[in-house]
């Protein structure tokens, strides 16, 4: 006897409902052998596998549940229509054919959708998606990027990491990032730093792992200053104390002392940047506790309470790790140490730097300016030169352009002063942000501000000067004569503004106006 379906069973939406539950069930399948089977799963694989298809098969089955109840309803008050479905005989050429199209064009259907389904997961966690497929207010932040040291790290490796939790919690805080995208309300530029970000330890720390941090580091910089029309070149040689968490690897002072697993820093930051600093809590590996407070920012128990004690990671110092914006004079000065940029060319280094400093409109405007101003600089006050050099103008001006167009976004107002760079103290508070010698424990003791604490002088070069080289370390010597202006303010105050002028040709002739 052949087995029948309840008559509640034989309608169009149990039907309907029976389906999409029994592609749910088997796209689960694919996904959780596909996770299983992956090296290193994509956080996606998890969010489709588990969260996404079984609410698409809870919700096949609601629509199952749904046609069967209302049939049955309809049985009971007599409006129920007798349904069979169709039969198929094998034995009739017609029905062979038929099952024999339905079966592969079937396969063909599942096998599409299933790589279809793949590939548009893939799709999803690829950099160019992150970057450029639903996030157009971040082409700032995926230029920069594509030119970072991170360039090769997926997006979603930093901003999500492994695991399904932290997906869905990065998309659940973002879905205002969407209304704003979709309704043209985002900031610009966006604001940084991003508060929700995953924690440095289960990211950055997967690769860079602290207790492996030693040693010294030496590092050349190289600028150039303006004398009368020349670019002096002037060296200094710092060596970098690195420091670390592992005693036998070499020395745990120096920089990374406070990414030491066995010191615990947390701070306190009174703006949303985290650049103004109030309060810092060191806790020692013997459990010993100081608290340093500003002797000029005004700071209460009350703000204590109310702010948010944050432990200090990676991204506090690190806080531009693939995303970074540089400064227009290290631009120029590494450009011109690598003679990508004539340092034989008058002017060349202020020059460069006001035409990248100038207010554009938009990206096609600046790029024709820069060339306008600095063909006109060479052709108007130096017609001899401007012939003789005019491989090397040409030259400028292309890395001028590029410049630009790595580093400045006009539609969103987004360039270095925007986003505040935490390593060093050049263009940025940095370091001074809690070194600046005037944070004081309960002792009476101020967190130093020494910069030999973080690096050594071993060498300088200054301004055609004779170079002076020291092991035990030199004392340091500004480029441009100004006293010992340098010594009571940080660094910040001078290089992180532009020089006032009117324009720029005469800003290109004020000697001396930019400093490395």
């Amino acid at each position: 006897m052949r087995a029948k379906l309840p008559s509640s069973f034989t309608n169009p939406i149990t039907m309907l409902g029976v389906a999409i539950a029994t592609i749910s069930f088997i796209v689960i399948g694919f996904l959780a052998i596909n996770e299983w089977l992956a090296k290193d799963p994509s956080p996606y694989v998890g969010v489709l596998a588990f969260i996404i298809v079984p609410g698409i098969l809870m919700s096949g089955v609601a629509i199952a549940v749904f046609g069967i109840l209302r049939e049955s309803r309809l049985i009971r008050i007599g409006k129920h229509a007798e349904r069979q479905f169709p039969s198929i005989d094998l034995a009739n050429p017609k029905h062979q054919t038929g099952v024999v199209v339905v079966a592969v064009l079937g396969s063909f259907l599942v096998v599409a959708t299933g790589v279809g389904s793949f590939q548009a997961y893939h799709a999803m966690e690829t950099d160019k998606f992150c970057g450029t497929s639903c996030h157009t207010p971040m082409e700032p932040e995926y230029t920069a990027y594509q030119n970072g040291p991170h360039a090769r790290v997926g997006c979603v490796k930093c901003h999500i990491g492994s695991g399904a939790g932290w997906f869905v919690r990065s998309k659940l805080s973002g879905s205002y990032q969407l209304y704003s995208v979709a309704f043209n309300k985002f900031p610009r530029p966006i604001a940084t730093p991003i508060h929700n970000l995953r924690p440095a330890q289960q990211t950055c720390e997967q690769c860079h792992w602290p207790a492996q941090f030693f040693s010294q580091k030496l590092l050349r910089q190289t600028y150039f200053s303006s004398v009368g029309e020349k670019n002096v070149k002037s060296t200094i040689d710092l060596l970098i104390k690195v420091g670390g968490g592992n005693k036998e690897a070499g020395p745990t002072s120096g920089i990374h002392w406070h990414m030491n697993i066995r010191n615990k820093v947390t701070y306190i930051a009174s703006d949303d940047r985290r650049q103004v600093i109030p309060w810092i809590r060191s806790e020692g590996p013997g459990g010993e506790v100081r608290i340093f407070k500003s002797s000029e920012l005004p700071f209460t128990p009350a703000d204590s309470s109310k702010g948010e004690q944050r432990r200090m990671d990676c991204v506090d110092c690190h806080n531009r790790p693939a995303h970074q914006y540089r400064n227009p004079g290290r631009m120029v000065n590494h450009l011109m140490a690598l003679g990508w940029i004539d340092p034989e060319l008058p002017n060349a280094k202020d020059l460069a730097v006001t035409v990248l400093e100038e207010r554009y409109s938009t990206a096609e405007i600046a790029k024709d300016s820069i060339r306008i101003a600095i063909e006109e600089h060479y052709t108007k006050d130096f017609p001899a030169l401007a012939k003789t050099k005019k491989a090397s103008i040409e030259r400028m001006v292309t890395e001028v352009q590029s410049l630009f167009a790595k580093n400045y976004f006009p539609s969103m107002k987004a360039d270095w002063k925007n986003f505040p760079d935490n390593i060093g103290h050049m263009y940025f508070l940095g370091c001074f942000r809690c070194h600046d010698g005037k944070h004081v424990d309960q002792a009476g003791k101020v967190l130093t501000n020494d910069c030999n604490t973080c690096h050594t002088i071993v060498g300088q070069q200054v301004a055609g000067k004779p170079a002076q080289v020291s092991l035990e370390g030199l004392a340091y010597e500004h480029p441009v004569d100004i006293g010992t202006d340098w010594k009571s303010g940080p660094c910040a105050e001078c290089h992180n503004t532009p020089p006032p002028a009117a324009s720029a040709k005469e800003k290109a002739k004020v000697v001396g106006a930019r400093t490395p």
